[in-house]
């Protein structure tokens, strides 16, 4: 029989504030957490607009000596890990003397450490490059820091699967504790990508968005999207074996019940036109939590607000639910939060999670023009009320990288 797992604490940093609980208030709003960019110059970039975080203190969780050798996307990570074991109630001892184990990922790790270093070699020399820099900008570093401070000897990973990154992490270490390798997973994914490299060369394969007015840049499924706009930050969900959960009297938030992995094997950017890839891993999911499509009642999609994503990935939903899923609620909350690369499927199944607990249905912002082609229940600009016993999100990436998890209201 398998282990059930449970999530039983939940820690995010984005640009809609820090905290888990704060970002569903937020997004159960319809707030947007887009805006101009202020950290970088984008002057001479044709978008000017991402989710960028304004407001994050490192000094809040980490010490100035630990900062300085620390790029941001660790910070992140370090930041949303602590909050995420703060509300799972897990003491340091219990850390100790469990069986314990963490998977952060992240798409694209230390790039700003990357181009910082970068200009230090070329207008000072070779001799004056940090020796922190290959430790900095290691993908691998957000998951090593964090089992550093939190003394963590278990499964210690990092996933790179691009913008499926943390939706993998997480589906990972649900099997680990499936398999009873651990009792406890700290798991998710995080990013720091507006940098001025990152944003060029995002902009220079036509992927994200030129719409310079942040409360509307954001369309997913719209007719009028034109690309995504990018994000930044961290979650982190603590994921735990239900018997040990319950024995130390833990708060179930959800359960999850279903994972889902494949690949497209067609382009480097580009999802294939019919969602093929993306149905495959919806259907793997289901038969991993042993459901029918017509159990799942809302779904969290990838929804980029690019035209092909958004239009293979609704021809992927209808491939999977046929008429079922004319009566699916679908959002695609990326509308607010922006597209956080490697922490997108984190933040997501955050969401997805607090969306059964609170019977929910987060909204799909600045949908305004339908499109023929984008046709099921996008619950448009508003969030409404709904039961919802299980629910799916999805995560698809560049490399054609698909992740899909299912989640359940907790009995």
């Amino acid at each position: 029989m398998k282990r059930r797992v449970v999530i039983t604490g939940m820690g995010a940093v984005t640009s809609l504030g820090l905290g888990a609980k704060n970002l569903w208030q937020a997004v159960k709003n319809g707030t947007s957490g887009i805006s101009r960019i202020e950290r970088i110059d984008v002057a001479d970039l044709p978008t000017q607009v991402a989710a960028e975080i304004k407001d994050f203190d490192p000094h809040a969780f980490m010490g100035a000596k630990e900062i300085k050798r620390m790029d941001r996307f660790t910070q992140y990570a370090i930041a949303a890990t602590q909050m995420a074991l703060e509300d799972s109630c897990i003491s340091s001892e219990r850390i100790k003397e469990g069986k314990i184990g963490m998977i952060i990922g992240s798409g694209i790790g230390g790039l700003e450490t990357l181009e910082s270093q970068h200009h230090v070699l070329l207008e000072k020399g070779a001799n004056r490059v940090s020796p922190f820099l290959i430790p900095m900008m290691l993908p691998n570093m957000a998951a090593g820091m964090a089992a550093i401070r939190y003394g963590i000897k278990g499964i210690v990973e990092c996933v790179v699967t691009a913008c499926a990154t943390s939706a993998n992490a997480i589906g990972d270490a649900y099997k680990i504790i499936q398999r009873n390798a651990a009792d406890i997973m700290i798991a998710g994914g995080t990013e720091a990508p507006i940098t001025r490299l990152a944003m060029a060369g995002f902009c220079a394969n036509k992927a994200m968005t030129t719409n310079s007015d942040p409360s509307t840049a954001s369309r997913p499924f719209d007719k009028e999207r034109d690309g995504f706009v990018m994000g930044e930050g961290a979650g982190v969900l603590i994921l735990e074996e239900l018997n040990h959960a319950l024995k130390r009297g833990a708060n179930i938030i959800a359960e999850i019940v279903g994972y889902g992995c494949t690949n497209d094997a067609y382009h480097i950017t580009a999802v294939t036109p019919n969602g093929e890839g993306a149905a495959d891993c919806i259907r793997l999911a289901l038969a991993d939590a042993g459901l029918q499509p017509s159990d799942i009642q809302y779904i969290n999609a990838h929804g980029t607000s690019t035209g092909l994503n958004d239009k293979a990935e609704t021809a992927a939903i209808k491939s999977v639910f046929g008429e079922h899923a004319y009566q699916l609620a679908v959002s695609s909350t990326k509308s607010m939060t922006g597209h956080l690369m490697g922490a997108a499927g984190a933040i997501e199944s955050i969401l997805t999670a607090y969306a059964i607990k609170d019977s929910y249905l987060p909204p799909t912002i600045n949908y305004r023009t339908a499109d023929p082609e984008c046709d099921l229940q996008y619950i448009p600009n508003y969030g409404k009320p709904g039961e919802i016993t299980h629910a799916l999100s999805n995560s698809f990436g560049f490399g054609g990288h698909n992740a899909v998890l299912i989640f359940k209201d907790y009995q």
